[in-house]
């Protein structure tokens, strides 16, 4: 039996080959028939009467929530506000939805998220936050938080949260000091997507279970030497649409062997960085490379030594097809796509 974690990234690397921002929370049903306990502005299927669906209803405040109901959809309102008691009767729930509303983080009454001591996921997207909810549940393993105002994230927000896999904070106002020591001693932390804040460096102190980081733009310009080695499990690194200098790229800092993808398109490199031959894509479309060094993609080439790349990209820079060594066939043995234009 493959082990759970397994089974979690399976789910996870099917969001970053496809656009990692969808939802997958159960869909609304068409045309249902409620049950007698659910709220006159919501819908609660007889087939799933754990379930309440409020999403669309042009809603102004979170409805009591009966006993019972384990799933809220509250999506696609314009809730400012989260009063008191409106949790009371379901203090285990387990999904809250609340993206695209008008909540701002003062408006958030104490005594009600706070309350959900077996909350699992928490869509809080497209909001007005400026800082996150909490105290979170510690039973939760999916947050995010996208789109919202986010300014701040203190470092004890997160902590204790040892079942938490994905944390979704891209498309705020972020800065690395804001978020420094902020999802140190996660245990299971797989995901963490911080792009399109206002990071100048990659976040500090990041767990070793750390499989995919997502930091694309951004105004990150260096990676700390050595970086990549503190999170051995890393297979997908994406900085895009960043301002990295090649001396801004020790040598060396993405040659480690657990990576798959690294993404550094449109940035202001010079030359190809080093990479291990277990990389599969590399993405340096858009720079000012103006060289083609075979020796940073392969060290040395034999019947079983070579690069494992399937695709590189490095249309928009300064080098043609003509630039290629003459050897690069037999390091690039595995490749399908070697795009220069």
């Amino acid at each position: 039996m493959f082990p759970l974690r397994f089974l979690l990234f399976g789910s996870l690397a099917s969001l970053c080959i496809c656009q990692y921002y969808d939802y997958d929370y159960e869909p609304a049903p068409q045309s249902v028939v409620s049950a007698p306990h659910c709220v006159q502005e919501c819908d609660c299927p007889i087939n799933f009467p754990t379930a309440m669906y409020c999403h669309g209803r042009n809603l102004k405040f979170v409805p009591i929530v009966p006993t019972g109901i384990k799933y809220l959809y509250l999506q696609d309102n314009q809730i400012e506000e989260i009063k008191a008691g409106v949790f009371d009767n379901v203090t285990d729930l387990r999904w809250l939805v609340l993206d695209n509303n008008q909540i701002s983080s003062d408006k958030i009454q104490s005594g009600t998220i706070d309350k959900l001591g077996s909350l699992e996921k928490l869509y809080f997207s497209n909001n007005k936050l400026t800082k996150p909810p909490g105290p979170l549940s510690k039973s939760m393993d999916e947050l995010k938080l996208i789109g919202n105002d986010l300014t701040s994230f203190p470092s004890g927000t997160l902590s204790g949260m040892e079942n938490l896999t994905t944390v979704y904070l891209s498309k705020n106002k972020l800065t690395s000091e804001s978020i420094a020591g902020a999802f140190k001693g996660l245990k299971s932390l797989m995901l963490l997507d911080v792009s399109e804040n206002k990071l100048k460096k990659l976040p500090a102190g990041m767990p070793s279970s750390l499989l995919m980081l997502y930091a694309d733009n951004n105004d990150i310009d260096s990676i700390p030497g050595g970086y990549l080695a503190k999170m051995p499990e890393l297979q997908y690194l994406r900085v895009s649409h960043n301002k990295l200098v090649d001396s801004g790229i020790p040598a060396g800092v993405f040659n480690v062997t657990s990576l798959l993808e690294l993404d550094l398109s449109f940035n202001k490199l010079q030359s190809i960085p080093e990479v291990n031959e277990a990389l599969e894509h590399l993405y340096l479309q858009v720079n000012q490379i103006n060289k083609f060094d075979l020796a940073s993609i392969c060290k040395f080439t034999s019947p079983v030594n070579y690069s494992r790349l399937k695709t590189l990209r490095l249309d928009g820079n300064n080098i043609t097809h003509s630039n290629m060594p003459v050897d690069s066939a037999n390091c690039l043995r595995q490749a399908s796509e070697v795009i220069f234009d």
